[in-house]
Parts: structure tokens; C-alpha cells; sequence
């Protein structure tokens, strides 16, 4: 049996594919290296539905976020070894799985929007080139952590509409110290920060809002996306619910730069399937 896996910051999409073609579905945390140790990772893996099936998996193919280096790479296989003790373990980058997804064997520019970002130029069986993430604070442009920073930043200074910032007090019930406590004291702070694209998406129509998603959708380009030989005239694929809920506003973006936005996938794990089969 084979099971492939597309792990983000927030969540992961496990799918069991067993003789004569049937597909199983799971879902666990997400286990990004730079938010979760090995140990907890055993432990989620533990008590998840996973536990029933791991004897009979023969071969793990693993994808996930912060996975570009050998080590973090290697703190996501040791657990995967030590609980899939029958199968054969591979791990990848995320960006590798949006590469395969969207682009399959043929070459391309390829991006990630989602809790973080990312971008690549991919040959059809390898990443050619990667302008680094660097994570929520100092990167990650365009994502829903970045877009959720930058409107917790605008609604803190309180330069929001003030129906805009009375339906977010309503909703969240969150005081500035409870907003800080959640970013500088508690874990998963990307989360929480994008947790309000949804709010920001919902009010997307507001003038102000809508300005402060262009802007960062303007870097996402300005920081992944340029840097890339050859960039202008060429298609952007991309995979994450950002891209997918905001791909209207992503396609005006892109003919700034002399692009065009190919195809989006909010979850990328169904076509990964079909690529390892």
C-alpha cells in the first residue's frame, strides 16, 4: 500500500492507496520542522487513525513545508521511519510537491499561497531555482500569515474603516494584549496570523482591504517571482487557498508584471496521487 502526504503549517492531507485502486483519506497537523519536533510528531502520529494502517504501508511519500534542508528534512523521516517501520520513506520539500502537481513533468514557475509562501522554476523533474521563504517575519510575502500581519498591523493602528474594525471586534473578541500574547508567547503564531484571511477575504470589497492584499500579492512578485530568469511572458501556476480564494485579484496582479496565472489548486494532494501512480 502507498501513502502520500502534502503537509503545511496548519494541516495534513494523507491519502492510502490500496489494491485494486481505492483511496483512503487522513488528516493530521501539520508538520512543518520549524514549528514541531520529531517527538510530537510521533506522538500525533500515534493517536491518529493512522496508527490502524502503519504495518501495511510499503512506501511514504511525504511532502511538507519547511522541508528544504537536509536537517529539517531529516527530523520529519526519523519519526516517519520509527512509526511506518515496514515502509520505505521519502521526503520532500513542499515546493517539490506544487511542482509535481500542477506542473506534472512539464517545466514551469510554480508558487505556493497558503498559511506561508514559496516559489520555484521547475524543469519537469527537479527545482532549477528557489528564491528562499524565510518565513512569516522576515518573508513569506502574500500568504495568509502575511495578509493577516499586515491587516492585525492596520487594525492595531486602528486605520481600518470603523465598520470594519467594529465587525472584527465583534467577531474576535480579542483585546491588543490578547493579539500579542497569540504572536510573541504562544506556538504556531503563523496560524493565528492567518486565521484573519478569512476575515479579510470576506470583507475584500472594502477599499482599504483590498489595497493592503494588492500590496502584498505586489511583493509576492516583486520578492519570488522576479528574481527568476526569464520570468516576463511566462504562466505562474499555483497551489493553496490563498491562491485559490483570491486567484481573481492574483491574475490582475500578474499582468503587471507580464504574466499570466495557469492553473491554481487549493490542495495539491489528489494530483500528487495521480502523479505517483
Amino acid at each position: 500500500m502507498i501513502l502520500i502526504a502534502d503537509s503545511g503549517s496548519t494541516k495534513t492531507d494523507w491519502r492510502l492507496v490500496v489494491e485494486g485502486g481505492e483511496i483512503n483519506s487522513f488528516e493530521t497537523i501539520g508538520f512543518n520542522p520549524y514549528f514541531i519536533t520529531s517527538e510530537s510528531i510521533l506522538t500525533e502520529l500515534i493517536k491518529s487513525d493512522l496508527n490502524e494502517i502503519k504495518e501495511s504501508v510499503t512506501e511514504v511519500y511525504f511532502y511538507a513545508a519547511g522541508c528544504s534542508s537536509q536537517k529539517n528534512r531529516t527530523a520529519i523521516q526519523e519519526p516517519l521511519n520509527t512509526f511506518f517501520c515496514n515502509s520505505k520513506v521519502e521526503v520532500q520539500h513542499d515546493m517539490l510537491a506544487a511542482a509535481r502537481a500542477t506542473c506534472g513533468k512539464e517545466k514551469g514557475i510554480v508558487g505556493i499561497l497558503g498559511t506561508g509562501s514559496n516559489s520555484c522554476l521547475y524543469d519537469g523533474e527537479k527545482i532549477t531555482e528557489n528564491v528562499r521563504a524565510l518565513g512569516f517575519i522576515l518573508g513569506d510575502y502574500g500568504s495568509g500569515a502575511d495578509i493577516g500581519k499586515n491587516f492585525i498591523k492596520a487594525f492595531l493602528a486602528n486605520e481600518l474603516a470603523d465598520g470594519i474594525q467594529d465587525a472584527f471586534i465583534e467577531e474576535y473578541n480579542l483585546s491588543t494584549d490578547d493579539i500579542l500574547e497569540a504572536i510573541y508567547k504562544k506556538a504556531m503564531p503563523n496560524r493565528f496570523l492567518a486565521s484573519f484571511s478569512l476575515f479579510v477575504y470576506e470583507n475584500i470589497d472594502d477599499p482599504i482591504i483590498r489595497q493592503n492584499v494588492v500590496s502584498r500579492f505586489d511583493l509576492f512578485f516583486e520578492k519570488n517571482i522576479c528574481d527568476y530568469s526569464d520570468y516576463e511572458g511566462q504562466t505562474l501556476h499555483l497551489i493553496g487557498s490563498i491562491a485559490f480564494f483570491y486567484q481573481d485579484i492574483l491574475s490582475d496582479v500578474a499582468q503587471k508584471y507580464n504574466m499570466k496565472i495557469g492553473k491554481v489548486i487549493k490542495q495539491p494532494i489528489e494530483e500528487l496521487v495521480k502523479y505517483h501512480l
